[in-house]
């Protein structure tokens, strides 16, 4: 009796210091970057790689090199060329291998994943990261979908402002801008914060370009884009489709956020909706990063929200779009910077003293 006493107490001993340290980890929900942030300042970004994601690299590379391409280990060294790196079929492939690293370096002792979302092709990023693939085939997704893009994309997206100088939603402005948008013809395709990325022919962004009010450098084009997440990549799902099968696809293992702000869970997914979402909806639809944030925020209450590199392009979006909310009380530009000094809520792995919070 007394040896089984002894043993319940051990046990009850133990997992109470199970759920001690499970309790004491820091959630936080992941959030990967768009195609746009491979730039010049994030050059080398790889070459401090560990092992393991050397090996990943290299496979890559094997892949890319037999297709004619340039192997990721050499865009990364070698010296930023626009029109080389910003390429749908060389930027995508690239940005995932950096979002990899920094996804791969994260404490998971100190830090728990509740979640992954992602700018638009961050969502491929997220598939990938939250394991309804595995990394290989979120490499085959990014590299084909990179390439049939660049291929078949029509149109082009430019990217505009609608918050004033405190990060706050300015309603005047949106409600002007969006007046013009459907004037001729154009489309949002993205809603990232305080600013609205706006897709069309380049005859109708060339009117925007000229009768948008000038801000700082917008309205600005954005270098190789075509009109992502508008019925002018119609024939990309298609194609797609014939090129990637559907049994890659699984359920994740962690909830993710697609751009609707809908939550696939690792119970519920239906996988063939996954695969259609992914393939179709998504490509010719406009993609809701605020949404994705938003419902991140409400439904998993993260302690940190962690951006993962190359770059911080997502920063001030996901600043803009905490100060919308009013999150921990949030209302301006200044509130923000003052809570991201000492504690920061939102993490950039990015910029090198955020990233070692988390390392």
């Amino acid at each position: 009796w007394l040896l089984h006493q002894h043993c319940l107490t051990v046990n009850r001993s133990i997992i109470m210091q199970l759920n001690y340290t499970k309790m004491t980890k820091n959630r936080i929900v992941v959030i990967c970057p768009g195609r746009g942030s491979y730039s010049r300042e994030t050059s080398n970004y790889l070459v401090d790689s560990d092992s393991n994601m050397t090996s990943l690299i290299k496979s890559h590379d094997k892949v890319r090199l037999s297709e004619g391409l340039p192997s990721i280990s050499v865009l990364d060294s070698g010296t930023f060329r626009t029109k080389t790196h910003m390429s749908g079929e060389n930027a995508s492939p690239l940005i995932y291998a950096c979002s990899l690293k920094d996804f791969f370096s994260i404490d998971q002792q100190k830090y728990e994943v509740v979640a992954i979302c992602g700018n638009s092709m961050g969502w491929y990023i997220s598939l990938a990261l939250g394991g309804s693939l595995s990394y290989e085939d979120g490499f085959k997704l990014i590299q084909k979908m990179g390439t049939l893009t660049h291929e078949n994309g029509q149109g082009g997206q430019i990217i505009y402002p609608i918050i004033d100088e405190d990060w706050r939603k300015d309603e005047k402005l949106y409600e002007s801008v969006l007046k013009e948008i459907l004037k001729i013809g154009a489309k949002v395709s993205i809603n990232l914060g305080g600013y609205l990325v706006i897709a069309g022919l380049q005859s109708q962004l060339d009117h925007l370009l000229k009768e948008l009010h000038k801000i700082d450098k917008y309205p600005f084009q954005i270098p190789f884009h075509s009109a992502f997440h508008t019925e002018l990549l119609e024939k990309i799902p298609s194609l797609a489709e014939s090129k990637l099968d559907r049994a890659i696809f699984s359920k994740p293992k962690i909830p993710l956020i697609d751009g609707r702000g809908n939550i696939w869970s690792p119970w519920s997914t239906n996988v063939s909706e996954l695969y259609n979402y992914t393939l179709t909806y998504q490509v010719i639809k406009k993609y809701d990063f605020s949404s994705s944030v938003s419902v991140a925020l409400k439904e998993f209450c993260p302690d940190h929200l962690v951006l993962l590199g190359p770059g911080n392009s997502l920063g001030g979006p996901v600043a803009q779009i905490l100060i919308n909310q009013q999150w921990n009380g949030l209302k301006s530009k200044q509130d923000f910077l003052s809570t991201q000094k000492n504690n920061p809520f939102v993490v950039s792995m990015g910029i090198e003293e955020q990233k070692n919070l988390v390392l």
